[in-house]
Order: structure tokens, then sequence, then C-alpha cells
């Protein structure tokens, strides 16, 4: 079955950047799409961005500007640049593949 491993999460300092990726197993982004979701503590599950079967993104208001969804279709890889990272952005963060996929999470701490 397909797997989903995220990495490059961890602690940062407000307005400095992170990548994180989603390495994916057996995965075809142009049969699924693809999207990254977070889950802060008290809070439910919200998806920031996602990426359709053609190519097509799509970012939360609150993270436009500074957060940006991608894939590299050859390595079955989905990425999310994060930049100017705020303390609200502090979450765990999810890698998912339609329709009911999910990776184990990686942590990404925003604090001075």
């Amino acid at each position: 079955q397909v797997q989903l491993v995220e990495s490059g999460g961890g602690l940062v300092q407000p307005g400095g950047s992170l990548r994180l990726s989603c390495a994916a197993s057996r995965t075809i982004f142009s049969i699924y799409a693809m999207g990254w979701y977070r889950q802060a503590p008290g809070k439910q599950r919200e998806l920031v961005a996602a990426i359709t079967k053609s190519g097509s993104t799509f970012h939360a208001d609150s993270v436009k500007g500074r957060f940006t969804i991608s894939r590299d279709n050859a390595k079955n890889t989905l990425n999310l640049q994060m930049n100017s990272l705020k303390p609200e952005n502090t979450a765990v963060y999810y890698c998912k593949q339609e329709p009911a996929t999910w990776g184990q999470g990686t942590q990404v701490a925003v604090s001075s």
C-alpha cells in the first residue's frame, strides 16, 4: 500500500523558513491529488495547501504569499516551502494523498 513519510520539520525563529517534504511510495501525482494539512494543539486539522491532479495549486488565505506547495513527479515527493514563519504556524504538519492516506506528521515549532 501507499506510504507517506514527512520530513523537514523542526524549530525555527519567527520570520524563518522551513521546507517540508513528503516521500510517497508508489504514488503517481497525475492520478492522485495531494495536500498539506496541519493540526495545532486544541484545534482541528486544517488544509494548508493542495495540488490537484493537473498540477493546479491552492493555498489557504492565511499562508498565501508565504507558503508554496510543489511536487516532483519523478521523485514522488511533495514539498511545502514555508517562509516568513509565524508562531501561530506551530503545528504538526501532515501530508495527504486522496482519498484518505495520511503520513505520520512532522512537527513545526515557530518560537523566539
